[in-house]
């Protein structure tokens, strides 16, 4: 009888890939890397080193540990006072410190050279990849300068604090902090994206006007981050829907009547505390000229339009560099998966996805730099069609990231399982997918300006693809037809989406990207399922420009 082996010997590890971990999340990319440069902001590539070495390290640690431990709501102190506290685990304020540290909150309200949003941009699209949830609170504090700006008093007091690099998680009032985070609740139940059906109402507690105080009261069905020290929240007054600055505690030291109902139990964005609020004649400063809420904050709900595009362009990229980067570990069939021309097809087109996502948020952080009419028309445009469209692309990006691993993918220890959950939360947040779509045909109807800025943009990338040039002259009769129907807008904005897609990748990148992309997008059997590139494509190439680039590949 021969010696049976024991269950020890059986079980040896082979042809699974190391873990993605360890690395510089910066100078692993190639991509991010080549469009900070193209679009101004070179002179962060160190900042944006330092950061990313955190993301690779031990903020991608912290991430997992801050969405493993998730908030938890205290109503009451032990000896029955009213607190509305939110706990979180520490890992969560070590990102939050580490990202007010390098800025994400503030960059280009404190540098004014060219490429500061570029920048800021970068600083986000890596620190989503740490952590999506934290980027919350961060995106709306940085969202809130310009609201605040417009109220000269009230910036004065809170700009400065706003815009420094000191994180203050404790639970005290605004005025004994060196930092401050801002947040931002407009939604009711009875309106959701119809901020216009709000019921909540504000009262003079003193004279009326910008700058002073009111009670308001009223819910707010979302308001997310609620331990940010101050709110801005849209209340009726009697001149109609107008924006206040809420503070968590007033300006007597006391306790502020924003009383949290619960926290949200969400499928994704675990880690950032969403609550429903109530409001007992919460102490607020009226922003702006009443009866004007709604476009005071809209220059608050643009920027964070535009941070749901960077942080979705994220979330396709790290699921991207996650499969490329386990399928150059793992062979089937008698070989690599790299060597899999079904998989480089596969691979390839998550390569191209994520790359186009980035180009054009890029390209739009290029546009916030910028003050001239041209750039601030794309931008307005921009935001809705990029909003609606990258958003809207990621939970099929991460779920074929997912396919690609397998089963280990699911596995909650893998990133991907928390990337998918996160994956749809943008393209709800900050008015979903068909409230993009009416803004657009809102655009074409009423600023033709802005869609001549538009299509000025796509006609620079005009001349060198033939197929493009063929799809921008449709658009432009597409454009010019009646679009009083809005049940064609998805059709339409999606086409909008890839021309500017496409036309970013032409002006702004190699050839063979620019050229796959266009071929397979813009081609009327293309069906939207990844894996469907055309055979002449250089999968190889592509697949290994989007590649982590490790100092240390056996990691």
């Amino acid at each position: 009888m021969g010696q049976h082996k024991t269950d020890e010997e059986t079980h040896k590890v082979f042809n699974q890939p190391s873990p993605l971990e360890g690395y510089n999340a910066f100078t692993s990319d190639r991509i991010l890397q080549h469009y900070v440069n193209a679009f101004g902001g070179g002179w962060g590539d160190e900042a944006l080193t330092r950061y990313g070495h955190l993301v690779g390290n031990e903020l991608q640690t912290a991430g997992f540990d801050a969405n493993r431990y998730p908030p938890t709501f205290h109503s009451h102190d032990r000896f029955g006072y009213r607190i509305d506290l939110v706990e979180y685990h520490p890992a969560y304020h070590q990102l939050m410190a580490a990202a007010i540290g390098a800025r994400h909150h503030c960059l280009p309200w404190v540098d004014e050279r060219a490429g500061a949003h570029v920048v800021r941009a970068g600083i986000e699209y890596l620190h989503t990849q740490a952590d999506p949830g934290s980027g919350c609170p961060l995106t709306m504090t940085f969202a809130s300068v310009p609201v605040i700006s417009q109220q000269a008093d009230i910036a004065k007091e809170w700009l400065p604090k706003i815009t420094t690099n000191d994180y203050d998680p404790r639970n005290i009032p605004f005025y004994e902090k060196p930092g401050l985070t801002i947040g931002m609740a407009m939604t009711e139940k009875q309106g959701g994206s119809d901020v216009s059906a709000n019921t909540t109402y504000a009262y003079p507690l003193e004279t009326t006007g910008p700058g002073k105080p009111y009670g308001l009261v009223g819910h707010k069905w979302f308001c997310s981050a609620p331990m940010c020290d101050a709110f801005l929240v849209l209340a009726n007054a009697d001149k109609g829907l107008t924006c206040f600055l809420l503070p968590r505690w007033r300006p007597d030291g006391s306790k502020n009547a924003m009383i949290i109902q619960r926290l949200k139990n969400k499928m994704g964005n675990v880690s950032n505390a969403s609550s429903e609020v109530e409001y007992r004649g919460a102490f607020a400063w009226m922003v702006g000229e009443e009866g004007h809420g709604v476009s005071t904050i809209l220059k608050m709900v643009a920027l964070t339009r535009f941070d749901c595009m960077v942080g979705s362009s994220a979330i396709m990229r790290h699921a991207a560099a996650q499969a490329i980067h386990h399928t150059g570990g793992r062979e089937a069939f008698g070989r690599n998966l790299h060597e899999q021309p079904l998989m480089q097809n596969v691979l390839a087109d998550l390569a191209l996805e994520s790359e186009a996502a980035l180009a054009i948020s890029m390209r739009l952080a290029h546009s916030l730099d910028q003050h001239d009419d041209y750039e601030r028309a794309l931008f307005r445009i921009g935001t809705a069609l990029g909003k609606y469209w990258i958003c809207k692309r990621t939970p099929q990006q991460t779920y074929e990231a997912m396919e690609c691993i397998g089963g280990v993918a699911v596995v909650e220890d893998n990133v991907l399982a928390r990337l998918y959950r996160e994956s749809p939360i943008n393209a709800i947040w900050e008015g979903s997918g068909n409230i993009q779509c009416l803004d657009v045909s809102r655009v074409i109807r009423k600023h033709p300006t802005v869609i001549d800025a538009f299509i000025n943009e796509l006609e620079m990338a005009a001349g060198q693809i033939a197929q493009y040039d063929s799809e921008l002259s449709r658009l432009k009769d597409e454009l010019m037809s009646d679009l009083e129907d809005d049940r064609s807008l998805r059709r339409l904005v999606e086409m909008m989406a890839l021309l500017w897609q496409a036309s970013t990748l032409i002006q702004y990148t190699e050839p063979f990207i620019s050229d796959a992309f266009v071929s397979s997008r813009l081609d009327a059997f293309y069906r939207h399922m990844y894996g469907t590139l055309p055979s002449h494509t250089d999968f190889k190439r592509i697949m290994t420009r989007a590649a982590p680039k490790l100092d240390n590949p056996s990691r």
